[in-house]
């Protein structure tokens, strides 16, 4: 028994010692373990699986990369010189006559280049580009530098000042017409991109979001601009904002710059508004809208009165002699709030309204007079010029 104990004892310090000089050998030479096991045929255990950085999350992509390749090639340069009239004073060589007489006034001619952008749209089966009016006004000759390199001329088939579109034609083939986005509307916080030629640096791209929709600058106009804060500088008016699918969403136009303590703060013509200004350029070469001859304003809400304080409908402020409002015996103080058979949301959508009507056509306005309903019937008629306020690149 004696002797089964003393061997056993033997043993465990045989085992004991052993360990201790394996750990000692793995301690001066990591990986001889592995080696002497793959020598003498020993399995060894694979080692753990690396684990992957978590992807992207799937709403956005990595790359805007594919949407700019999509459009960039419809976006062109615009160059119109214009020829502009400035006066001087025309100095006297004699001393005697500079001191008696002063200068002269005289007048001079010089050629201004206005840079700008534009965008290749196709309707009615033809090729147009889209741009700023204030880009071409009073240009003498408009110059269309396209993606490929080709210089083409360009010549002016209509204008509308008060959206600040104008339409161009070009003599020129093959040429990439940009993919209109559907009627999906867009949305505060859709990515955007603009593409353009600001300060001259063509095809230049900058990324931002929707920050609101249906802004409206002019509260005499139907403006219904799109805010981004997508960098817009001088040479970007009549530009591409497109969205994240490369589609075309609206054509830059208006910026509010540092002179007026604003950042980050770009308009564009909503792409549907554009395309229907379009249209009717190129039917009659100018925008006809429908006019009642009123002015509205939000409806006072006190705020006390229990009710939401952005109720619905337009109050209107003042009502021009003889204007159709006026024969149909509308009144200031009036609440509209229908115009057809379409509820009015706000002012700025009257004006939307108001201006989709054709002229010579009848309409039916509802609403309240003094808590009272009333409806009448009016003679819708055209718009008159309107005077446009700031636009774009000022």
């Amino acid at each position: 028994m004696k002797h089964a104990a003393g061997m056993l004892a033997f043993v465990a310090r045989f085992v004991i010692l052993g360990l201790a000089i394996a750990f000692v050998i793995t301690l001066l030479w990591p990986g001889s373990g592995d080696r002497l096991r793959s020598r003498f045929g020993v399995a060894t255990s694979a080692p753990p699986a690396r684990t992957e950085p978590a992807s992207a999350p799937a709403g956005g992509p990595l790359s805007y990369a594919d949407a700019v390749a999509a459009a960039e090639p419809s976006v062109v340069n615009i160059y119109a010189n214009k020829i502009v009239t400035g006066q001087a004073f025309r100095m006297y060589n004699d001393p005697l006559l500079q001191q008696l007489l002063g200068g002269q006034p005289t007048t001079y001619q010089r050629r201004e280049q206005t840079l700008g952008s534009g965008v290749i749209v196709n309707a009615q089966g033809q090729d147009y580009v889209l741009t700023n009016n204030h880009v071409i006004a009073h240009a003498a000759d408009i110059q269309v530098l396209l993606y490929d390199g080709r210089i083409a001329k360009a010549t002016l088939v209509g204008a509308d000042e008060e959206t600040d579109l104008a339409v161009l034609k070009i003599d020129a083939s093959n040429l990439p017409a940009i993919h209109i986005a559907d009627q999906q509307p867009l949305r505060a916080g859709d990515v955007v991109l603009a593409i353009g030629n600001p300060l001259g640096l063509n095809q230049t791209v900058t990324m931002g979001i929707v920050s609101a929709i249906g802004r409206q600058l002019n509260s005499s106009s139907a403006e219904d601009f799109i805010q981004t804060d997508a960098a817009i500088n001088l040479g970007n008016s009549g530009g591409a904002l497109i969205n994240a699918r490369g589609l075309l969403v609206g054509i830059n136009t208006l910026l509010i710059g540092k002179a007026a303590g604003a950042e980050g703060i770009g308009f564009a013509i909503p792409v549907n508004t554009a395309m229907k200004v379009l249209d009717q350029i190129i039917a009659t070469g100018h925008v006809v809208r429908g006019w009642l001859g009123a002015d509205y304003a939000f409806v006072p809400v006190a705020a006390n009165s229990g009710l939401p304080a952005a109720a619905r409908g337009a109050q209107v402020t003042d009502v021009y002699p003889g204007s159709p409002a006026a024969l149909a015996g509308i009144q200031p103080h009036d609440i509209l709030l229908k115009i057809g058979k379409d509820d009015i949301l706000d002012p700025a959508d009257l004006r939307r309204h108001e201006a989709a009507l054709e002229p010579g056509s009848k309409v039916t306005v509802s609403g309240l007079r003094n808590g009272a309903p009333f409806h009448t019937e009016l003679t819708v008629a055209r718009r008159p010029p309107m005077a446009t306020g700031t636009t774009a690149d000022d």
